[in-house]
């Protein structure tokens, strides 16, 4: 039987479609590589939003090249975001690809690869429109007890500077009782969290002229026994209405976290954004996620270096970070992406300053975000435990687990009482900018998530599968 990886870049959207690549290809009797062996297909789903993406993405291509060359077997697939963007241009720089596919054909991978087998011949397939949701096709998660569910694909906003429209097509939203059938059937699984996705989530409702829709959904969610906790990505500040911050608070279930895309705190930037708000608008939501749930915690996503951006602009973002006080910000450097307007505007910011209020940014960003996580030591918070994944040190008396507002915690697990997906009530000790420490825990809740977690790892056995980001670096040591 063939073994398979899949190389994933890019968001929650795309870890999710390599979830659906992995079942399909389960599904075609392929099996997934286990890490010490060589796999006999590498599937790269991509992203287009940053250039670093593109470079990635064709360094890795280059080193699989040998391997191809020495073993005509040996496949290699392109899909997501950059294949529906460059098409034919990867078969003309990496024309020993075996297959391209695009983000509105996931499901032809597996024909795909026999054809270009038994063709012997490159195949490329891009639609340009999504004919199926792609919540039809299988899954192979990566958790026991968390999972992702699609709202919608696409997304109706033009900002200036963003790709992902031309790549995933206009919004198309799943009916109510789609998902939430979906839902239940994840629970009965043991599914304890779900994530609930879309390029603009909380536009939900569009197709169907519902503006109450994923005000209402968020409701629904709560009404799922056994569904301990949901999450939602991303919002926009455009859509962001007052009944889905209501929803959110008296929604037992949904987790006082809210991820808010900033973009920048200036009004002249956000308008050569084309983000249809103002920094006013974006305080004002704060304030009222604020007042209805004090304890949430708020995160987001910076650009620095927009074209037109003076120093005066980036102050006032500056200003709006130190005034929120974010729990943590994802910040990035603008990247100059072919066929946005903003590629094509004057005033690009040259590369040595963007870098520099890059870095001024992230300093700030990071003591603000330690100060944050100060204030819960010596509190108690709520985990739920994820395991050792993400670690770097051999100490296995600690766990990982996210609190109940997303942040990533460390706690001390050397009486082995609790498991990956238990709930788990700790005290913390330390903080530092990107996580926070934890003692020993005080209570454990068994859930029906630790239970699918024993099971799944009892089904896996000892071996370690091949699986993520890790993939080719693991291939380089073999």
């Amino acid at each position: 039987m063939p073994t398979f990886v899949v190389e994933t870049y890019g968001c929650q959207m795309n870890v999710h479609d390599s979830e659906r690549i992995a079942g399909l290809l389960l599904d075609a009797g392929y099996t997934q590589a286990l890490a010490d062996t060589q796999p006999d297909l590498v599937v790269f789903n991509t992203c287009a939003v940053r250039e670093n993406a593109d470079n990635k993405l064709y360094g890795n291509l280059s080193f699989l090249a040998p391997r191809k060359k020495s073993d005509p077997n040996f496949q290699i697939a392109v899909g997501g975001c950059m294949a529906q963007k460059d098409q034919d241009a990867i078969i003309k720089r990496a024309p020993y690809v075996d297959v391209v596919f695009g983000t509105h054909n996931i499901g032809s991978l597996p024909v795909l690869l026999e054809r270009a087998r038994i063709e012997e011949a490159s195949q490329v397939e891009i639609k340009e429109s999504l004919e199926h949701f792609p919540s039809t096709l299988p899954v192979k998660r990566d958790s026991a007890f968390s999972a992702w569910v699609s709202v919608s694909v696409g997304c109706n906003n033009t900002c200036t500077f963003c790709i992902v429209p031309q790549l995933r097509g206009i919004e198309k939203d799943r009916p109510m009782a789609q998902i939430m059938k979906e839902v239940h059937s994840l629970v009965d699984q043991g599914v304890i969290e779900i994530t609930l996705l879309g390029q603009n989530v909380n536009a939900y409702g569009v197709d169907f002229g519902d503006r109450s829709a994923f005000a209402n959904l968020l409701k629904e969610c709560g009404k799922v026994d056994g569904l301990e906790r949901v999450r939602f990505m991303s919002p926009h500040p455009r859509d962001f209405t007052d009944d889905v911050i209501e929803a959110m608070a008296q929604t037992k279930n949904v987790m006082p976290h809210l991820h808010m895309p900033l973009q920048s705190g200036s009004d002249k930037v956000l308008q050569l954004m084309r983000r249809s708000y103002r920094r006013e608008r974006y305080f004002g939501i704060i304030d009222r996620v604020r007042k209805a749930m004090p304890a949430a915690a708020i995160t987001t996503d910076i650009i620095v270096g927009f074209p037109g951006e003076s120093d005066e602009d980036f102050a006032q973002t500056i200003d709006l970070v130190k005034q929120v006080r974010f729990s943590a910000a994802y910040t990035f450097q603008y990247s100059k992406r072919p066929g946005t307007p903003a590629a094509t505007m004057p005033d690009q910011i040259p590369d040595e300053v963007m870098a520099d209020r890059y870095n001024q940014l992230h300093k700030i960003q990071q003591e603000i975000s330690r100060q944050e996580n100060e204030r819960l030591i010596g509190k108690r918070i709520e985990l739920l435990v994820s395991g050792h994944e993400g670690r770097h040190d051999l100490d296995q008396n600690r766990m990982n687990g996210r609190s109940a507002d997303f942040r990533l915690t460390h706690f001390d697990n050397s009486a082995q009482t609790a498991r990956a997906g238990d709930l788990v009530e700790v005290e913390v000790v330390q903080a530092f900018a990107n996580h926070i420490v934890a003692g020993a825990p005080i209570n454990v809740k068994k859930t029906k998530g630790g239970d699918a977690h024993a099971t799944w790892m009892a089904e896996k056995g000892d071996k370690k599968i091949l699986l993520g980001i890790p993939t080719l670096a693991a291939l380089k040591s073999l």
